[in-house]
């Protein structure tokens, strides 16, 4: 590491302790005050770095990146709004527990609450969003500052990945120079551990069960022969240790696409992915409430679930002992690492040699076979029948960024069990629809794995930053626009029925008019017509007439 001057070699050596931590991607936004960090990390040959002009597209595609890798990545900008600009990232990033490294760029205290340009309060400027806030503060160069800035630095990287993860701020002040112009600097007094060690390692290990509450939960499980093991969006792999538990209880799995365990080569022979089709039925949830509930992951997205949910005894296991309830009827969390609670669960309930209720288990897969027939014979376009023929197309090792609104519930409700291996993404922490082409341009950066996007025009629109940063950046993503006129979620509330027509269609349903093609040539991105048209009105009817017929057949099923 060569040292630069006084200002460039503490974001030197906090970039340099960054990399000995694992840091290995890094998105930069322009500016000057945060020259200094964005040159540093652009100039280290350890990192790949992506450029993004919008701070909104950049905090979602460091985001995209994290989320993808399972590794913290650093995002930079400059002061003022800009460091505002990623707000939304770090939001999600807290809410969904993805691993972040916010550095922004700040003036120093003197020029701060004077009128100088670009200056804002970035003390805590994301609130609780932030998992932790540091000011790095102004010091003279030395032993004992380089010391200061490389534990900083670990604390970062450490916090944002360990225990629940999440968004760290770390806030530069930084003075003149901000060029990299030569100055007087000992390089004795910025030196990190020898052989490239972190400064401070944390070591941190999954939490496994407690061995009393792995029996006395296998205890409720072998007295409840009617359970379901409901399985939302995880960041780990769990998809092998929830089969063995199914497989040793007898229970249906529900699995959300987002959990990993709907797709792949596991043992699928207990998972239900219609659910959330089947539960609309009054007669099938009143017939099917279950003894006893096991959630694993967050809970999905599903309204008819979690109406389901709400009358049902149910044990949470989270790796952070999270309170992800929003029906408030868990009895108990059990914070521990899932993939080992479910192995340790399966384990137990073999040794109690438990007789599940094979009755119940037939009904709920006679009643998931019963959807894909009743969607194929609904008349084309539809757009469930888009995302469900996505199955026989996607290759191995695909990746899909699914878009909030109605594309995470279309797959989620008709999206079938396969078993080729397909790893769905969402951001379904704060739930909202920026930044999707964004998040999923990181993640085709940081993985290289084909990289799909399922979105409606109405988000992609509201993303075109997003699609220009992911074409400057050469990411590889084949978007799949589903155009239905607006912001089709809306026409499936009482509220279109209750509003001026022309009031709600203009500000609710917002119909942007834009073509996709446009944007893709905006973007410099190819544009084949893969994009659905649909109506928004034919597709309320043509999913309330699916769920008739399901319903219908159900009831002839018994």
């Amino acid at each position: 590491m060569i040292l630069i001057n006084s200002t460039y070699a503490p974001v030197q050596a906090m970039v340099d302790e960054l990399v000995r931590c694992g840091l290995t991607h890094a998105v930069t936004c322009p500016g000057s005050r945060n020259a200094p960090i964005v040159l540093t990390l652009a100039g280290d040959e350890r990192l790949t770095p992506v450029s993004v002009i919008d701070e909104r597209a950049a905090g979602f595609m460091a985001l995209g990146m994290a989320k993808a890798s399972g590794r913290p990545v650093a995002v930079t900008c400059t002061s003022g709004t800009a460091a505002a600009n990623l707000a939304p990232a770090v939001h999600e990033a807290w809410q969904a527990r993805v691993p972040l490294i916010v550095l922004t760029a700040d003036r120093p205290p003197e020029l701060r609450d004077v009128g100088a340009g670009q200056a804002i309060d970035q003390i805590g400027l994301y609130g609780s969003a932030a998992k932790w806030f540091v000011e790095l503060g102004n010091s003279d160069p030395g032993p004992a500052w380089n010391a200061h800035v490389r534990a900083i630095a670990c604390r970062a990287w450490f916090t944002a990945a360990g225990g629940r993860p999440g968004p760290v701020h770390v806030n530069l002040p930084l003075r003149e120079p901000l060029a990299p112009v030569p100055g007087d600097v000992a390089e004795a007094d910025w030196q990190g551990r020898a052989g490239g060690a972190p400064w401070t390692v944390v070591r941190e290990h999954p939490q496994a069960p407690d061995g009393d509450d792995v029996q006395r939960l296998a205890d409720r499980m072998a007295a409840a022969p009617r359970g379901a093991v409901v399985c939302g969006a995880m960041a780990g792999d769990v998809a092998e240790a929830v089969a063995r538990l199914a497989a040793r209880s007898g229970w249906p799995v529900l699995a959300d696409a987002l959990s990993g365990v709907r797709c792949g080569q596991h043992d699928l022979s207990h998972v239900v992915a219609h659910y959330d089709v089947l539960l609309r039925d009054q007669g099938f949830a009143a017939g099917h409430r279950p003894d006893l509930v096991l959630r694993v992951g967050d809970t999905p997205t599903s309204k008819p679930l979690r109406a389901w949910l709400g009358d049902a005894k149910q044990v949470v296991c989270d790796p952070f002992g999270a309170w992800h309830d929003p029906t408030r009827s868990a009895d108990t969390v059990l914070a521990a690492d899932p993939a080992a609670a479910c192995d340790a669960l399966a384990a137990a309930l073999e040794m109690r040699g438990a007789g599940a209720d094979a009755g119940w288990l037939a009904s709920w897969r006679a009643a998931d076979a019963l959807v894909p027939p009743a969607l194929a014979e609904a008349p084309d376009p539809f757009e469930p029948k888009v995302y469900a023929a996505l199955a026989e197309t996607l290759p191995e090792g695909a990746q899909v960024w699914v878009s909030s609104s109605m594309p995470v519930r279309e797959v989620e409700s008709f999206f079938p069990v396969t078993d080729t291996p397909i790893r769905f993404l969402s951001n379904r922490g704060a739930n909202g629809i920026d930044g999707v082409v964004a998040s999923a341009a990181g993640a085709a950066l940081a993985t290289g794995a084909p990289t799909w996007v399922l979105i409606g025009e109405v988000a992609l629109v509201h993303d075109a930053g997003g699609l220009l940063a992911a074409g400057r950046a050469g990411a590889d993503l084949r978007v799949i626009c589903v155009n239905n006129g607006g912001g089709g979620i809306f026409d499936f509330l009482p509220l279109p029925g209750h509003a001026e027509a022309a009031v709600y269609e203009e500000h609710v349903a917002t119909p942007t008019g834009v073509e996709p093609a446009a944007l893709a040539a905006l973007a410099g991105m190819k544009h084949l017509f893969s994009e659905v048209r649909t109506d928004r009105a034919d597709s309320v009817r043509l999913h309330r007439e699916l769920y008739q017929r399901v319903g219908e057949r159900l009831a002839t099923q018994g």
